[in-house]
């Protein structure tokens, strides 16, 4: 009976989802107030009972109810308690619901943090929500209800969970990725009720960058996680494959870095607006995207959930629904969308564009890497190809590459209009260091060239110096230095903590792939082996016993430079409901290096193969993500998106240039 609680709760959320996506925005355009109040408690009670939806499904699997199919797939009597949680979202069911519940958290808060806005633009916002929130809740109930009985003869005991799922990355791996996913829904209904209302002024741009901001910071930390728990978990020794399931997330997160910035030039001088909308639409389709390939069954990946191609063609056919819909209505309105304010060839504008252009670009050719095999086996009646991970490098690369050159030229530039004069003067010091130190540094720490090390850490340095110089040149006029710090604004510093650490990840992804060293070998007990300037010593494999496996767990003995380390256990595990193996590695993670041990398979003769990789500067790639995500926080937590206070845009101070940390909320005009 309580699984029906569960089943009936999700119609109850569909119903209100059908209402909070007709009523509200019905009232915000007749201006008929009680249709417009009712968002927020609409919004409230779409919520509520998702929230118990969720609960009671949790419930199902913590007591072991494997009258629920979704349970009896993804669970057994034996699989610890936090497994058995997190196994909620351990298959399609689930996750689906678990993504859906996560809209209706963003549609609360978007309830909670709007009171400073019009309640027509806010109703308009929640209905556009309330739509999205209809599509997922129906598409549960008609092709994948989590609830679904296995009646009468339910099974004694469930199958398990998939064994690289039970890992303490896939508890808090999927969440942020899925908050940070269905986050740029709450930008796509921003765009689409400024679209609605006529509002596409800068005032819907600086309503939308938080939301923005924090969507996008919670999206790096989720792609981030998933980058560290395939690391860990998965025994290749790599932190990206290119993996057709790995790259929507990527397309999303570089759409979504598009529009930040394109906000920030909307919202300072009110320009780039269709550019900014569109950015916003497909920020959200790219999402939509990623649902579409992990749960259409078009592949098979660890990362893929459903194998039903009835699920595809619904959500395809809700992605065309949503994507034509609101590109038809971004044609419609086109013409509201025209700037008033220019800007000269060299300024930050155009900088900023030129960025966006290339991340624009590096989505689109990792969308077609992406999606050529799946089209090419259609059309040419099941054959297979792959498109691996040299063609991604190729193209993404040098993208990259020039994306860091531009980029500190757009922060140290000026609105408006710029001086060549200006940025020779400010940035070729940082140039010329940058390059110098780019060849001495690689050089002096490994006493090797690598053409490749030395662009890579002069691009990153070019970041790194070009903040510093900025920085400089801001607190130039000040009292002090500590003064000067104290007066840049909260989104500025924000700002640059995040490009801070994009050139953290980008130092981190070079160099590790540059020098990094393995080792593939056959050792028996009391044998021994050098990679690098480590000695390993193999002492053999003892049996272990986990609560739901039983494994080989292997000890290796550490020397660096002759001086004993610290032991390292790799295991090899065989969970015994499943009769699936799983492969623990054992890693001595370090700043400037990693240890990493993956245990193979045992031969007759005694030996067990295993691979061994020393790498370096990896866990920058990590550090980089966490700074990312830190500026955009940061960012939001600037003061003038808390004023209540709104004063106008006019041309005079648009065409003057805003400045970083100006304190007017532009409204329409």
């Amino acid at each position: 009976m309580v699984p029906e609680l569960g089943h009936f709760s999700l119609i109850l959320a569909f119903c209100l989802c059908v209402i909070l996506g007709t009523l509200p925005l019905i009232g915000a355009s007749t201006g008929n107030r009680l249709w417009i109040g009712l968002a927020r408690p609409l919004t409230a009670g779409v919520f509520v009972f998702l929230t118990i939806s969720l609960l009671i499904l949790g419930y199902s699997f913590v007591t072991d109810d494997f009258s629920v199919r979704f349970v009896a797939q993804h669970s057994n009597s034996l699989l610890p308690l936090q497994y058995k949680i997190t196994a909620v979202w351990g298959g399609h069911e689930g996750s689906f619901l678990f993504w859906t519940w996560m809209l209706g958290g963003w549609m609360l808060a978007v309830s909670i943090f709007s009171k400073a806005m019009p309640d027509d633009f806010v109703a308009r916002v929640l209905g556009v929500m309330g739509i999205i929130g209809a599509g997922y809740t129906l598409f549960m109930i008609a092709t994948s209800n989590p609830f679904d009985r296995v009646l009468p003869l339910s099974p004694m005991d469930g199958a398990d969970l998939n064994s690289a799922l039970q890992d303490f990355g896939f508890i808090i791996h999927p969440p942020s990725l899925y908050m940070g996913y269905v986050g740029f829904s709450v930008v796509f209904a921003f765009a689409i009720a400024a679209l609605l209302s006529g509002r596409l002024d800068s005032a819907w741009a600086r309503w939308s960058r938080p939301w923005a901001n924090t969507a996008w910071a919670i999206l790096t930390i989720g792609i981030a996680l998933g980058s560290w728990w395939a690391y860990y978990e998965l025994g290749w020794g790599g932190w990206w494959a290119w993996d057709p399931v790995e790259n929507p997330p990527m397309i999303n997160w570089l759409l979504g870095t598009a529009l930040i910035h394109s906000l920030a030039v909307t919202e300072k001088r009110g320009v780039f607006k269709s550019w900014t909308v569109l950015l916003a639409i497909m920020a959200f389709a790219s999402s939509l995207l990623g649902t579409f390939i992990t749960r259409s069954g078009l592949l098979t990946s660890v990362h893929a959930f459903a194998s039903d191609p009835t699920r595809g063609v619904y959500i395809l056919g809700f992605l065309g629904f949503v994507v034509g819909g609101s590109l038809l209505l971004f044609a419609l309105r086109a013409p509201l969308m025209k700037s008033e304010f220019g800007f000269a060839a060299i300024s930050r504008e155009v900088f900023l564009l030129i960025n966006n252009i290339l991340l624009v670009v590096a989505s689109a050719a990792i969308l077609l890497g992406t999606l050529y095999p799946m089209v090419y086996q259609a059309m040419s009646g099941g054959e297979l190809i792959s498109v691996g991970p040299p063609f991604f490098n190729l193209i993404f690369v040098p993208l990259m590459a020039i994306l860091v050159v531009f980029l500190a030229m757009g922060s140290i530039s000026r609105w408006k209009k710029t001086s060549a004069q200006y940025l020779i003067q400010q940035l070729g010091i940082v140039a010329a260091a940058s390059i110098g130190l780019g060849v001495i540094l690689p050089l002096v720490l490994t006493t090797e060239f690598s053409i490749g090390a030395t662009i890579a850490t002069s691009l990153g340095l070019w970041i790194v110096l070009g903040i510093v110089q900025d920085i400089r040149v801001k607190i130039a006029n000040k009292e002090s230095t500590l003064a000067g710090l104290k007066s840049l604004a909260v989104s500025y510093i924000g700002m640059q903590i995040a490009h801070l650490g994009f050139a953290t990840i980008l130092l981190g992804a070079s160099l590790t792939s540059i020098y990094s060293i393995e080792k593939s070998v056959l050792l028996q007990a009391g044998e021994q082996m050098d990679l690098g300037d480590y000695h390993f010593e193999f002492n053999g494999t003892v049996p272990v016993t986990g609560p739901n496996y039983i494994a080989d767990r292997a000890t290796f003995r550490v020397f660096e430079d002759g001086e004993f380390m610290r032991e390292m256990y790799p295991e090899k595990r065989l969970y015994t409901q499943s009769g699936s193996p799983s492969t623990e590695m054992a890693i001595d993670a370090g700043f400037w290096r990693d240890l990493f041990i993956t245990l193979g398979e045992p031969r007759e003769s005694g030996a067990w193969s295993m691979t061994i990789y020393v790498k370096p500067f990896v866990r920058w790639v990590w550090l980089g993500a966490i700074l990312m995500a830190m500026g955009a926080v940061v960012a939001v937590l600037d003061k003038r998106y808390r004023r209540l206070k709104v004063r106008t845009l006019t041309k005079a101070n648009a065409q003057s240039g805003a400045k970083q940390g100006d304190e007017y909320q532009p409204v329409s005009t």
